[in-house]
């Protein structure tokens, strides 16, 4: 049975999470949450809380075997940006755009 666990507004590129999301994709949920504990990335340390909360939901249906699980689906999105702007040369400026993510782990059995 499938069980998600989404976390949104998280203020990490969709184009770093991405890395670090693609390490995982398939992987047994254990060994999983292995590889991004001794991940040197930002986004591994947010990837992993997410998947450690989708096993969590696992876990509370009663009915999942919780070490059967892998992860079956986990996609970033892109969500809001945050626009600044830098001054720049002869009176200009540029636009800065700071990128935040919504982060979607699926968890199934295997």
């Amino acid at each position: 049975m499938e069980v998600r666990a989404v976390a949104k507004y998280i203020r990490i590129s969709p184009q770093k999470a991405r890395l670090v999301a693609d390490v995982i994709r398939g992987m047994d949920a254990g060994q999983a949450v292995t590889t991004l504990r001794f991940m040197p990335k930002k986004g591994a340390g947010i990837i992993r809380k997410v998947l450690e909360s989708a096993v969590a939901n696992a876990d509370q249906m009663g009915t999942v075997d919780v070490d059967t699980l892998y992860v079956k689906e986990i996609l970033v999105d892109g969500g809001p940006m945050l626009k600044r702007f830098r001054p720049r040369a002869q009176g200009r400026a540029t636009r800065i755009l700071k990128r935040s993510s919504h982060i979607t782990v699926v968890v199934d059995e295997k």
